[in-house]
């Protein structure tokens, strides 16, 4: 709710008028003066009314029928929500005791209809002046305002038939029982609830001591099974009849369960006085027990939006945990794969290796004697021709080799990653003599674009320049066809030294771009590529506690990023926990794989 100052707006006032003509009068005075006017016939009407809307003051004749103007200023100041509304009290002439009545019951101001209008509204103006109101925005829950209910317990005819009528102009609402059974289904209507019973003392036809008993323990029952309730559990009155109660049996009546009792009055003023003090009574009960449910309803709020931020945070760290598990859980099982895979490699290197150094040699033979054959006389042309052909087959074998001696060293390179060394190598020098090595492939048909805006040095293993750059710029080589582009940026991204590889080729599919560090996996065409090129690359990163990803380049192709953590000292990683191969031999791989 916001409060806002009554002179920002139109000021609503509720003018409470039995009389027609009278009210009529009031509202035409008041509209002219810009107000905006409701009216209620009843002082009831008006309680009524307050449930459904606030006015900023309310005006209302003293003399009404039912309850009295000074008994609904008494409801108005008894009830949280309506205390603070400005009331202006009219009457019919200068009535002193009258006025006295009114201001004492809670009155902010009392004025004789006979006064001058415009004094009139200069009082309306000074009530208002300056006072916030709140406007009742939509969705918020307000204080119910509502009338007490009494219940009226008495076998005799006159005397309920009398209390009934006290009670109903004072405003209340009454409802009448002659025996304990009828008061007590009167009780367990939970949809009119009662805040007071009045049960006639002595009774006549049922004793009083068991039915204060009874009633008693109905109050208990109803406080048991509405804990949470907002308003307090009835108040058991008693009425004496004609002094006719003795001690002992008030005694008893007050132990067996009976809160107050009015002895014999023959001032029904002073009745009327007392029943507004036990009324006052309760009702600061029912706003004790609203603050209090108030308050639990605040710390079972505040209780439950902790636990839901606790849950959040709970699954939150879970969600963070569970993502870990699964990066872990892939890390080893790339770990393992590729430890296998190792192994495995290392083995068909190894088998692979020593017969293809039998098969070289004797290659090299076999070529040399029929070079010197060929050098000789041969006596006839068909001897020549198959010197010739032996010679081309030779010529093409040895070609065949060293491609398996290529593919050998690479399964080589990629099974003894942890044997290397790690130096201070120049970055910029090293992919400067990459791209030489690669000035064949790329030719006139591919320019290469570099932006060096980071240390020169790194604290590497060489084969982070030897075989990731390279194989890298090779397979976007091998990508481009016609003219293109391949763009390499190196700089520094926080914590890590970044080589940025893009090209303006076809770029890698989204649906094998989690297979392309996989060892034998090619999208080239057969024959063209082992599949290891980007295995080595991957693990070589790895071996630098780096990360190599794939995305999209400007350019329309792929990106690879590769970065590597750097220390404080000149961009020294730290503490690598695989090494690279110091015995490795120095020539570079085939282009491409």
């Amino acid at each position: 709710m916001v409060a806002v100052a009554v002179s920002e707006r139109i000021p609503n006032l509720l003018v409470v008028e039995d009389s027609e003509t009278q009210a009529i009068m009031i509202r035409r005075m008041l509209e002219s003066h810009g107000f905006q006017v409701e009216r209620a016939a009843s002082a009831e009407a008006a309680l009524d009314h307050l449930n459904a809307k606030l006015p900023d003051l309310v005006i209302a004749d003293f003399h009404l029928p039912g309850m009295s103007g000074g008994e609904l200023s008494r409801q108005l100041r008894l009830n949280s929500r309506t205390r603070s509304i400005p009331l202006l009290m009219l009457t019919e002439a200068a009535e002193v005791e009258t006025e006295r009545e009114g201001l004492e019951s809670g009155a902010d101001a009392y004025i004789s209809k006979a006064a001058d209008p415009d004094f009139l509204i200069l009082r309306i103006r000074a009530l208002l002046r300056e006072r916030p109101a709140v406007l009742e925005e939509k969705g918020d829950e307000m204080p119910h305002f509502r009338r007490l209910r009494f219940l009226v317990l008495d076998d005799d005819p006159t005397g309920l038939a009398d209390h009934s009528a006290t009670l109903l102009r004072e405003g209340y609402l009454v409802e009448a029982a002659s025996d304990v059974d009828s008061a007590l289904a009167a009780l367990c209507n939970a949809d009119l609830p009662v805040d007071c019973l009045l049960m006639g003392l002595p009774p006549r036809r049922f004793d009083s001591v068991e039915a204060c008993r009874v009633l008693n323990a109905r109050r208990v029952e109803e406080r048991a099974q509405q804990a949470e309730r907002s308003t307090a559990p009835f108040l058991l009155i008693g009425i004496e009849r004609d002094g006719a109660v003795s001690k002992d049996k008030l005694a008893r009546a007050f132990d067996a369960g009976l809160d107050e009792f009015i002895p014999t009055l023959n001032d029904h003023g002073l009745l009327r006085v007392r029943l507004r003090a036990i009324v006052r009574r309760k009702m600061m009960q029912d706003e004790m027990a609203q603050a209090d449910a108030d308050r639990r309803e605040r710390a079972i709020t505040v209780e439950r939006a902790r636990m839901t931020e606790a849950l959040t945070q709970a699954n939150a760290e879970l969600g963070a945990a569970n993502d870990k598990l699964i990066e872990t859980q892939a890390k080893l099982v790339q770990a393992a794969k590729m430890a296998s895979l190792g192994e495995l490699v290392a083995g068909i290197a190894h088998e692979i290796n020593n017969p293809l150094a039998f098969i070289l040699a004797h290659q090299a033979t076999v070529q040399r004697v029929l070079s010197q054959i060929g050098s000789q006389d041969v006596t006839t042309e068909k001897a020549r021709g198959h010197i010739a052909k032996a010679q081309d087959r030779a010529v093409a074998m040895g070609a065949g080799l060293k491609r398996i001696r290529d593919l050998v060293f690479n399964l080589r390179q990629f099974s003894r990653l942890d044997e290397g060394g790690f130096q201070l190598v120049d970055i910029f020098e090293a992919i400067d003599t990459v791209l030489t090595l690669l000035r064949p492939k790329l030719g006139d048909r591919i320019s290469v674009a570099r932006h060096y805006d980071a240390p020169p040095t790194l604290w590497c293993s060489p084969a982070l320049l030897n075989q990731v750059v390279m194989n890298i710029v090779s397979n976007a080589a091998d990508a481009i066809e016609g003219k293109g582009l391949i763009d390499i940026t190196v700089t520094v991204e926080g914590p890590d030294y970044v080589i940025l590889i893009e090209d303006s080729g076809p770029g890698v599919p989204e649906e094998v771009q989690e297979r392309v560090f996989e060892p034998f996996f090619t999208t080239k065409p057969i024959g063209s590529g082992t599949g290891l090129g980007l295995a080595i690359a991957y693990s070589v990163v790895k071996a630098h506690q780096g990360a190599i990803t794939i995305g999209r380049s400007p350019f329309g192709g792929a990106s690879f990023k590769i970065a590597v953590p750097l220390t404080e000292e000149m961009g020294q990683p730290s503490s690598p926990a695989v090494a690279m191969d110091e015995q490795a031999p120095s020539r570079q791989p085939i282009p491409g794989e």
